[in-house]
């Protein structure tokens, strides 16, 4: 068909994510030989899984910046280097990094660059700002074109103009390639991704605070990667008072970083 896997994610990318089965079906149907599937294959014993992890915001974007002057992409960068860290110390899975420096990475390049690492798990760390200063604690969330609540609405639109603002806006030239690539791998993707989200939910509201309600959904264009299981991590609210003096703790941090870690590590073994 001429078109690469980066092409046709760049495609997807610009799509809304919820398909019918019918539609995509006659798709398909009319398409000589079919679309192959992604070439993404499950972890074995040879090759330990892979963590790609996502710190939010960077270079000319701060993110949401708090009431004491504390960007949040300093924040998520020093949180996800912590957990790097220690998942890799652990030796149960490697890691990579969408960005390990202060600078601006396009929404599309964090989400093709897991696809292109062929990760098991990508996780986007975030420290947002929230409408209602009260709002605080841990969250997870993971894709759908309707979101869960108010809130979760309001931050993915934030989060979706970051490449309007600051970098290139998501164009869609065939919309039938990327209509079939998501309906070939997005449902398993997802529901991987939702199991993984409740663990990883479990897990940390043990030893960290939680926010009302922390398993929710948005539409998130950092989360549209079609074969791989994708969670965005909100660690708090930097709109929050308590919640930013907890993140620009560095021994908050720490213990943060830590509960992630083995967090998502475990996250992995859920299915």
């Amino acid at each position: 068909m001429g078109i690469d896997r980066r092409e046709m994610l760049k495609l997807g990318l610009g799509l809304p994510f919820l398909l019918s089965a019918g539609a995509s079906g006659a798709l398909a149907a009319r398409l000589e030989g079919g679309v192959p599937m992604p070439s993404r294959k499950p972890g074995t014993a040879a090759r330990l899984p892979l963590i790609m992890l996502d710190p939010g915001h960077g270079g000319r974007d701060p993110g949401a910046i708090g009431p004491s002057g504390a960007y949040e992409k300093d924040i998520t960068l020093d949180l996800a280097r912590r957990i790097a860290a220690r998942i890799e110390a652990g030796g149960r899975c490697r890691v990579k990094m969408t960005r390990s420096r202060d600078v601006f990475v396009p929404l599309q390049n964090r989400a093709l660059a897991a696809q292109e690492a062929k990760a098991d798990l990508f996780i986007s760390i975030h420290a947002d700002s929230a409408p209602n200063p009260d709002a605080r604690g841990l969250s997870a969330y993971t894709l759908s074109e309707k979101a869960s609540d108010g809130l979760a609405a309001a931050i993915a639109d934030k989060e979706n103009a970051v490449d309007l603002i600051h970098g290139l806006d998501i164009g869609v030239t065939d919309p039938d390639v990327a209509a079939i690539l998501f309906d070939l791998s997005r449902r398993h993707s997802l529901n991987t991704a939702l199991a993984r989200k409740a663990h990883i939910v479990k897990a940390a509201g043990s030893k960290l605070h939680l926010m009302d309600n922390p398993r929710r959904s948005a539409n998130f264009a950092v989360l549209r990667v079609p074969d791989v299981p994708a969670v965005l991590i909100e660690t708090g609210f930097l709109s929050n008072a308590a919640d930013e003096k907890l993140l620009t703790s560095d021994r908050s941090r720490a213990k943060i970083a830590g509960v992630l870690a083995d967090a998502f590590a475990g996250a992995l073994k859920v299915a």
